[in-house]
């Protein structure tokens, strides 16, 4: 996952996440680091195959490590860490070295997931991966496309599937192991959402 790695590497990344460390050092509550963010990653991803979304391995990976670095603004001005995290997103995006980029379909995904990942889509839209039936049947290839075709992005607009977004924030909510922590009962998420046992 070459394009991956770009961003991981990216000067900005790596910038956002430090401010992101410095300003959680005495947080007790869930923080924002790289492990959650590759805890994102692989849940949604494990989603995408179970559910035969269609998503590219790559794009569903970017999103991930790009949704939550908006938290460096957010911590440093009180500007919502979706909002944020778009623009922060589409720096860095826009950054990657010739040949590492995503192409415009993916970008406009990437974003519409770091933008929508707390709620609805930025204006309502809903950016969709494939339906299941539309998904090419056979062995998933390193990148994690489906057969031997690859749809553009992984992606195209329209109605009755789940958006990137909705993947992520599902995701999101479900890497955290609220069964196991110990200040659980402080925690601000009500009961009925905090992870109280092992699923997934």
């Amino acid at each position: 996952m070459r394009r991956v790695h770009a961003i991981e590497e990216s000067f900005a990344f790596r910038g956002h996440m430090r401010r992101i460390e410095d300003a959680e050092q005495t947080r007790e509550f869930c923080k924002h680091g790289m492990t959650h963010l590759l805890d994102v990653a692989r849940i949604a991803w494990i989603f995408n195959l179970e559910r035969g979304l269609g998503f590219d391995r790559e794009v569903v990976y970017a999103a991930a490590l790009l949704h939550d670095l908006g938290r460096s603004e957010q911590y440093a001005t009180g500007e919502d860490h979706d909002v944020a995290g778009a623009r922060i997103a589409a720096d860095i995006l826009d950054s990657l070295p010739d040949g590492l980029r995503f192409d415009a379909d993916e970008r406009a995904v990437i974003l519409a997931a770091v933008s929508g990942h707390r709620g609805a889509c930025a204006d309502g839209e809903v950016v969709v991966a494939p339906r299941a039936a539309e998904v090419p049947t056979g062995e998933a290839d390193d990148r994690g496309h489906m057969g031997s075709a690859r749809h553009a992005s992984g992606t195209h607009r329209g109605e009755g599937a789940e958006s990137l977004a909705h993947l992520i924030k599902e995701a999101d909510n479900r890497s955290r192991a609220c069964y196991a922590c110990r200040v659980r009962d402080a925690c601000y998420w009500p009961d009925e959402r905090k992870n109280l046992s092992i699923d997934i």
